[in-house]
């Protein structure tokens, strides 16, 4: 199945615990021209990026990406890619991928992936992904988002609290995961119809999603259906701190080695 869609990668320069991410150099080249390349491996129509620093503009011409201006008040990821979406004119039941700007490993088959799921989901305004949580420190980690689903897969809830709360084992001094249970950890790519960027830009902060500090939560507020798939790949993580900076570096650099031997 083929499914046109776009990619959006949202990049902003400032970050507290890492200034000037986006064009932090890995390998010898920066993070967000690594990200765009990842996407371009995807079968997207077009990868734009949206910024609001003209630092960002200026890089990504010399990598020859799109780019799309932006404007520095957007008090999330998901109002600068309405925006994006916006300046390309894009069409209400057009699909839009939101890449992070932070994730050059991200693997061009889940881009792929949240694409296809969206398409053959005509109930949903917004796809994403999970992997299997096989630990309970994972499940008790706030940092790690858990999502709950019905038979059909669409979600019910998200959380940084471990869901759903298994009594029996998760009351007990030491919690331990049941084995005939699979936990959903989510994984953060999201497909989006672009009308549905339309609505949210919107609505208000919903009181959940303040509570758990989770944008897609508003949507839920609202009535809006997402659905959630298993990743068919499971991504090596994001850049956050100068830690997870020097661990991609380190995995692009080894892996470039092996492939040269």
């Amino acid at each position: 199945m083929n499914t046109p869609f776009h990619v959006i990668i949202p990049a902003r320069y400032q970050s507290v615990r890492l200034p000037g991410k986006p064009l932090r150099d890995i390998a010898g080249k920066s993070m967000i021209q690594r990200v765009y390349e990842q996407a371009c491996r995807s079968g997207a129509t077009q990868v734009v990026i949206a910024t609001d620093d003209q630092r960002i503009v200026e890089a990504a011409q010399t990598f020859g990406a799109p780019v799309c201006l932006t404007s520095s008040r957007h008090p999330s990821g998901t109002d600068r890619l309405q925006e994006a979406a916006a300046q390309l004119q894009l069409q209400d039941d057009d699909i839009v991928v939101n890449v992070q700007g932070d994730e050059p490993l991200i693997p061009p088959a889940i881009i792929d992936q949240v694409a296809r799921n969206l398409a053959r989901h005509p109930r949903a305004s917004i796809s994403t992904l999970y992997a299997p949580c096989q630990d309970a420190q994972t499940m008790f980690n706030p940092n790690a988002i858990k999502v709950v689903t019905d038979t059909h897969g669409y979600a019910l809830y998200f959380s940084r609290a471990p869901i759903p709360w298994v009594r029996e084992h998760f009351d007990a001094p030491q919690p331990t995961l049941p084995a005939d249970m699979t936990f959903k950890r989510h994984i953060g790519i999201y497909g989006y119809r672009a009308g549905f960027l339309q609505r949210y830009v919107q609505w208000p902060s919903a009181p959940i999603e303040r509570w758990e500090s989770l944008e897609q939560l508003r949507a839920m507020w609202n009535g809006e259906v997402i659905h959630v798939e298993e990743a068919v790949e499971i991504p090596r993580g994001g850049v956050d701190t100068p830690e997870d900076l020097e661990r991609v570096q380190n995995w692009i650099i080894s892996n470039q080695a092996n492939s040269d031997s």
